[in-house]
């Protein structure tokens, strides 16, 4: 009997957790014209602050593989008024730019992801809430997630 009751419980869980997550969808607007949303949930941690998410736009492109290339654009946090909710966007993706070195003309061209340039874009982990992210269509969103060391190391005095 307790197996059934814990059964139940277990489920009865699991939907407010689903609901939940649908509710919180409603903040993000479907995309505009010409754009796509990207959707991640994260997993639950069980200390976040030990996390971030770095956020990574960019598209494939075939290229030669001798040289470095970047897109200008910029991701911008945008606060949702009357949630306090924050969403991703990428209003374009810039020209593409790139180092000049010589490459041999008959090498082929190789598919390559080709990010927008600077520092990573790092935000703050929380499975609670999704992290959204709007793009031009044709634009790729990745991600990858950070994680710090369990303890601090002291610096010494010099």
């Amino acid at each position: 009997m307790k197996t059934v009751y814990l059964f139940v419980l277990l489920s009865f869980l699991a939907a407010i957790s689903s609901v939940s997550a649908a509710d919180n969808m409603k903040a993000f607007p479907p995309a505009e014209k010409g754009m796509t949303r990207h959707v991640l949930q994260l997993p639950k941690q069980d200390d976040e602050y030990a996390f971030k998410v770095e956020l990574i736009v960019g598209k494939t492109v075939q290229l030669a593989e001798g040289n470095r290339y970047f897109f200008s654009g910029k991701i911008k946090a945008v606060n949702i008024e009357g949630w306090g909710f924050t969403r991703y966007v990428v209003s374009k993706l810039g020209p593409m730019g790139g180092t000049l070195m010589a490459v041999d003309p008959n090498a082929p061209k190789v598919p390559r992801f080709i990010t927008i340039a600077g520092e990573p874009y790092l935000i703050r982990y929380n499975s609670l809430l999704p992290v959204v992210v709007y793009v031009p269509e044709g634009v790729e969103v990745r991600y990858r997630i950070w994680s710090a060391a369990p303890e601090a190391k002291p610096i010494e005095k010099g």
